[in-house]
C-alpha cells in the first residue's frame, strides 16, 4: 500500500506541476513570428522529433480505429491522405507544394514513395534546416522558409498543393484559402488536413466549450480554428475552385493519437536521460493541452477535417475581388 500511495503522490505532484507550467507559460498568438519562434525552439532542442518522429501531425488508426504504433500511424496517415486525395493516381514527376511542411516527413514520403517533385515550405528556419538534414541525396524534396499567408510562388505553380495541420496558425483563413488555391495549376489538386472546431453558426459554443477553446488557442500559438463547413466555403469563395470542395471528417480515425502522444513519454524513458530535467519539465508542460485536445475532439467541440478541391481552368472573381475592382474604378 505504501508503494501505491507513494506512486499516487508522485503522479499528483507531476499533474500539479504540469498544470502550473501550463498556466504560466501560454504561447498566445501574437504574430507569425511567435509561431516561427515556437517551432524553432521545439526543433532546436529535438524533443518533439524524439517523441513524435519526423511527422509532427496526428496518426491514422483505421476505420474503425484499431491499436497501432504511434509513429507507424503517422506514416499511415500520409498514405491514407494520398489515397483519399487521389494523388496515388498521379504520375511520377508531379509537382507538389507542401505548405507547413514541418521537418519534412510528408514531403519525403511523397517524393520517395510516389516519385513526386516536392517543395516544402514552413515559417520556421530551424525546421527548414532540420528537414534538409533528414533528407537523403536522391530524394526529390527541397525546403525553404516561406509564409503561407503570402506565398512567394507565381500563380498556378504546382500540380498539387498539400497541407497538414497548418491552418490553425493562420490569422486570416480567407487569405490562407486564397493563397493555397492561387498556386495550384488549372486542373490541379488541393488536399488539406486540418484541426477544426465545430461550426458554431449551427450550434454556438456553450459555457464550458468557450474557455476550453480559448485555452487550445492560447497554448499552441493558434489565432483561431475554422470549421470544416466554414473553410470549405472560403475555398469556394476564392473563385478558383471547380465545382464543390469535397470534405470528410477523420476525427475517429485520428483520435487515439492524443493519448498515444502522452504515452510516448512513459514508453520511452530514454528521453529523460537524453533531454534531462529541463526537457522533462518542458514535455510535462504540454500534457494539459494534449488532454484538453483529447476532450475537445472526443466531445465534438473539435473535428479533424479533410478538404479536396480541383482548380478551375478559368477563375471566377469572388465578391471581394469584384468589390475591390469597382472601388478602384
Amino acid at each position: 500500500m505504501s508503494w501505491f500511495l507513494s506512486t499516487l503522490v508522485i503522479i499528483l505532484a507531476l499533474l500539479i506541476l504540469s498544470l502550473a507550467l501550463y498556466l504560466i507559460t501560454a504561447r498566445r498568438y501574437q504574430s507569425s513570428d511567435s509561431v516561427a519562434n515556437s517551432y524553432d525552439q521545439w526543433t532546436e532542442d529535438g524533443i518533439l522529433e524524439f517523441y513524435w518522429g519526423e511527422h509532427i501531425h496526428l496518426g491514422h488508426y483505421g476505420s474503425p480505429p484499431r491499436r497501432k504504433d504511434f509513429l507507424a500511424a503517422k506514416y499511415d496517415f500520409v498514405h491514407e491522405m494520398v489515397r483519399w486525395g487521389g494523388l496515388d493516381k498521379l504520375p511520377p514527376g508531379t509537382t507538389v507544394l507542401d505548405v507547413g511542411c514541418g521537418i519534412g516527413g510528408s514531403s519525403r514520403i511523397l517524393a520517395k514513395d510516389y516519385g513526386f517533385e516536392v517543395t516544402g515550405v514552413t515559417i520556421s528556419p530551424q525546421q527548414v534546416e532540420r528537414a534538409r538534414e533528414l533528407t537523403p541525396e536522391g530524394i526529390n524534396a527541397k525546403f525553404m522558409v516561406d509564409d503561407a499567408m503570402s506565398l512567394s510562388f507565381p500563380d498556378a505553380s504546382f500540380d498539387v498543393v498539400w497541407s497538414v495541420e497548418a491552418g490553425p496558425h493562420m490569422p486570416d483563413k480567407a487569405v490562407f484559402a486564397r493563397e493555397l488555391m492561387r498556386v495550384v495549376k488549372p486542373g490541379g489538386l488541393l488536399v488539406v488536413a486540418d484541426w477544426n472546431q465545430r461550426d458554431d453558426r449551427q450550434k454556438p459554443l456553450n459555457f464550458w466549450e468557450k474557455p476550453v477553446m480559448r485555452q487550445l488557442l492560447d497554448q499552441w500559438s493558434h489565432p483561431a480554428f475554422a470549421s470544416i463547413e466554414g473553410f470549405s466555403e472560403l475555398l469556394e469563395t476564392t473563385g478558383f475552385v471547380e465545382g464543390k470542395v469535397i470534405t470528410a471528417d477523420w476525427t475517429k480515425e485520428t483520435l487515439p493519437s492524443w493519448f498515444d502522444s502522452i504515452w510516448q513519454g512513459v514508453a520511452r524513458p530514454a528521453g529523460l536521460v537524453r533531454f534531462g530535467v529541463s526537457g522533462f519539465i518542458k514535455s510535462l508542460r504540454e500534457v494539459p493541452t494534449i488532454l484538453l485536445m483529447r476532450l475537445a475532439f472526443g466531445a465534438g467541440l473539435c473535428r479533424f477535417g479533410m478538404f479536396r478541391a480541383v482548380r478551375a481552368n478559368s477563375v471566377t472573381p469572388s465578391e471581394e475581388t469584384v468589390a475591390t475592382e469597382i472601388a478602384q474604378v
